[in-house]
C-alpha cells in the first residue's frame, strides 16, 4: 500500500522558533514535483517531540493541503500515550491522510500485551497503519512474533524497519504477509534486494530524484543501475546521520537556502567541525 519513496519531511521553523507553514508547504510541493510517492510529516525527522498538539495537527493539515492529493500522506501520529496517539490519529483521519506512522512507545517501554493493545486500538480507528520499529530511539524492538500477530489486523499494513539490519526484512517476510519499507537510507537497496518495497527517506529531503531512481530501479529489477547510484550516493546518505537526525539534513536544507537553520531544544546546531564536514560533503556532490 505504501510502496516507493516516502520522504520523512522536516518541520521548518522561523528565526523566532515558530513553525514556518509557508516553507513547509513549499517543501512539500517541491517533493511532489520531484516524483516521490508520498511524504511523512511529524515523524522523527519532523521533530515531533517538540511540537505542541495544535502545531502537530496543523503541520499535517498544511501537508495535506500542499500535496493536494497528488501523493500519499502518512502522518506521524504515534505517542508514548495511547490516548494521545488516538487523538492525533483521529485528527489526521479527519484531515484525509492515507495512513499513519506509529512508533513503538518510547521511555515507558510497554510489555508485549501493552504493545498489542496500543497498536490495535489505533488501527481500530480505520486508518492504515505503518508500524515503526526503531529500537535506537524507543529502547524496545518489535519482535517478529509481535509483528506477525499485528499483521493480522486489517488496518496494519506496513512496517518501517529502522533496526539497522537488512536481515530483519527476511525474518519478517518469512513469518507474515506485511509490507516492509526501509527506515535507513544506506540500507534501502540491501533491504529491497530481499523484499522491502521502498523507503521512508531522510536523504530525499535534499536529493529526492536520486532516491526515487534507486528505489524505482530496484523495484523494476534493474539492480545494476540501483547499485550504481546506491554506491555513488552512499557517502551522502550516511552523512545525513553524522549527528542526530534531523540536525544534519535540516542544516543541509538551510545551506541550500530552503529554510532557516532552526531547531527546538534539546536539539542544537552542528558543531563547527561537523558543519565543515557537511558543507564539504554537499560540495562534493555538487549540491552547493
Amino acid at each position: 500500500m505504501f510502496e516507493g519513496v516516502y520522504t520523512a519531511i522536516v518541520t521548518p521553523f522561523t528565526a523566532s522558533g515558530a513553525v514556518d507553514y509557508d516553507r513547509l508547504a513549499e517543501h512539500v510541493d517541491r517533493q511532489v514535483k520531484s516524483g516521490v510517492d508520498g511524504v511523512v510529516p511529524v515523524g522523527t525527522t519532523g521533530e515531533s517531540p517538540t511540537v505542541n498538539p495544535d502545531e502537530h495537527v496543523r503541520i499535517i493539515q498544511t501537508t495535506v493541503q500542499a500535496a493536494n492529493k497528488r501523493i500519499k500522506i502518512v502522518a506521524g501520529t504515534g505517542a508514548n500515550s495511547t490516548e494521545e496517539a488516538l487523538e492525533l490519529t483521529s485528527a489526521a483521519k479527519e484531515l484525509g491522510v492515507d495512513g499513519t506512522l506509529q512508533v513503538t512507545p518510547y521511555y515507558n517501554k510497554p510489555n508485549r500485551s501493552g504493545l498489542v493493545q496500543h497498536f490495535t486500538r489505533v488501527a481500530d480507528l480505520g486508518v492504515p497503519v505503518m508500524l515503526y520499529n526503531v529500537p535506537g530511539r524507543s529502547a524496545k524492538a518489535l519482535s517478529m512474533d509481535l509483528i506477525a500477530e499485528l499483521s493480522e489486523h486489517d488496518h496494519i499494513v506496513s512496517v518501517k524497519e529502522a533496526g539497522g539490519s537488512a536481515d530483519r526484512v527476511s525474518q519478517i517476510l518469512t513469518m507474515c504477509d506485511i509490507d516492509v519499507v526501509s527506515g535507513d537510507d544506506p540500507l534501502t537497496l540491501p533491504m529491497m534486494a530481499v523484499g522491502a518495497v521502498g523507503v521512508v527517506s531522510v536523504a530525499s529531503n535534499i536529493v529526492p530524484e536520486i532516491v526515487c531512481d534507486i528505489v524505482n530501479s530496484a523495484a523494476n529489477g534493474d539492480f545494476v543501475r540501483a547499485r550504481q547510484h546506491h554506491l555513488e550516493y552512499h557517502r551522502l546518505f550516511s552523512g545525513m546521520f553524522m549527528e542526530t537526525n534531523p540536525i544534519p539534513v535540516k542544516t543541509a536544507l538551510a545551506m541550500l537556502g530552503r529554510m532557516e537553520e532552526e531547531f527546538r531544544l534539546p536539539l542544537a546546531p552542528l558543531e563547527e567541525t561537523e558543519r565543515e564536514k557537511l558543507e564539504k560533503l554537499l560540495t562534493d556532490y555538487n549540491l552547493l
